[in-house]
């Protein structure tokens, strides 16, 4: 799938829209940072040799010969002997090479400062470049765009950016027994069931990077899957849920070989989502995925989104698996690649290895996890889950305080630990 994709092409973006975007190009640092030696306290820059040995008993007092709040500069270098008062970022003045915090201080007679501790003796000033240096490359071509990337760019003056184009990708779900949300009252009735998965879908679109269309429900009749395919051709690609298994009804496939499909594979050696068809049509990738809800949204995110990614420019495409203990018994097929939905248990207190060496259920070196609901492909109950759990081809059960494989679907969230990061893993990418 991946050498059957091309990045798209970038567009210029205000850097304001440029959040979770992929970067086309380095960025080179344009100034240095910081831009000269500043403060890192409230406080007084002083030469080192001349608070030695000051304390409480003991305190040096020296005279204030100068006073340089932010966004202000030294009236000259320091002068020995003397300190000048200084606000948190504020330039320290030259031959200065240490910073007192104010409450290392007092004020005293005749425009003075007394100062009774000198643990802040070369300490507390940023030096120039000391973060990065002009022409340092500060981003990589293809970096996805969060807050810190973007603080990076401002600080380079870019008020705007140029990034990967998004990925227009359709939508389109399959079947006669589907509505949408806002017919609920058939659903209600008991004659129809929701479209979920369109939903589901564009939301895992938009989460790799590209924007969803929404197609809307084909029928099941041929001449209606064609129109739809046919709503998708201005796109760069489409995604449609249901109608590609083997029943008399399951026209997509057809429907797509009729129009010209370059058909890559059709199933896969996974549970759930085996009745999964790629190819081409056109120049334009096309998943055929199956409806049941769990089947959907797992294969999309284990073999849509990457191929998106890389369309969009990214260049970190894949997740990044996280090696992890399972609570409770995780059973598979051997047959196929089995992932098991999953949650993420609060780390437990440290416990060591038993005697034998092996790592016990709760050790801290791996985050905990559980099979969050029943794993049938048709409850979506199991894709409110923080991960996948990967059972290779060849494995077919994972035993309590054993470890396995997990790729994040979201970020990690342990109770009493919002947003934390499990220990030895990473949720980026």
């Amino acid at each position: 799938m991946l050498a059957a994709v091309r990045p798209l092409g970038v567009e210029r973006v205000p850097l304001g829209q440029a959040a979770g975007r992929a970067l086309s190009a380095p960025l080179p640092a344009a100034v240095d940072n910081p831009p000269w030696d500043n403060s890192a306290m409230d406080g007084f820059a002083a030469r080192a040799e001349d608070v030695r040995g000051a304390s409480p008993n003991h305190a040096v007092v020296l005279p204030v010969s100068d006073e340089v709040p932010a966004g202000a500069f030294p009236s000259g270098p320091l002068k020995p002997g003397t300190a000048a008062r200084v606000m948190t970022g504020a330039p320290v003045p030259a031959g200065a090479d240490s910073v007192i915090r104010v409450e290392h201080t007092a004020p005293a007679a005749n425009g003075c400062v007394r100062i009774d501790c000198a643990d802040d003796a070369f300490r507390h000033v940023r030096r120039q470049g000391e973060d990065f240096r002009t022409g340092d490359v500060l981003l990589g071509a293809g970096e996805m765009l969060g807050p810190g990337e973007i603080a990076l760019l401002a600080s380079q003056g870019c008020a705007s950016v140029t990034v990967g184009r998004r990925p227009r990708v359709g939508v389109l779900a399959n079947g006669d027994e589907l509505v949408e949300p806002g017919d609920f009252a058939q659903v209600k009735a008991g004659r129809r069931i929701v479209n979920t998965n369109s939903w589901a879908l564009a939301a895992q679109i938009r989460e790799a990077g590209g924007e969803p269309v929404m197609l809307g429900i084909a029928r099941d009749d041929p001449a209606d899957v064609a129109r739809k395919i046919d709503q998708a051709a201005d796109l760069d690609g489409m995604v449609s849920a249901g109608g590609v298994s083997v029943g008399d009804h399951d026209h997509v496939k057809d429907v797509l070989d009729a129009a010209g499909f370059e058909r890559v594979f059709w199933r896969v050696k996974l549970r759930p989502g085996s009745a999964t068809v790629f190819g081409l049509l056109g120049s334009r990738p096309v998943w055929g995925v199956p409806g049941n809800p769990a089947s959907a949204l797992v294969t999309f995110d284990l073999l849509a989104r990457p191929a998106i990614r890389a369309m969009a420019g990214y260049s970190r495409i894949h997740r990044a698996n996280v090696r992890c203990t399972v609570r409770s018994e995780v059973r598979g097929p051997a047959s196929v690649l089995s992932a098991v939905r999953v949650r993420f248990l609060s780390p437990p207190a440290d416990s060591p290895p038993d005697g034998t060496g092996a790592r016990p259920a709760g050790d801290r070196g791996f985050p905990l996890v559980e099979p969050n609901a029943a794993q049938g492909s048709g409850m979506m109950t199991s894709m409110c889950a923080d991960g996948l759990l990967l059972l290779p081809v060849g494995c077919d059960r994972v035993g309590p305080g054993e470890q396995a494989d997990v790729a994040p679907l979201r970020e990690w969230s342990f109770p009493g630990q919002q947003g934390a990061p499990p220990p030895g893993g990473t949720a980026r990418g």
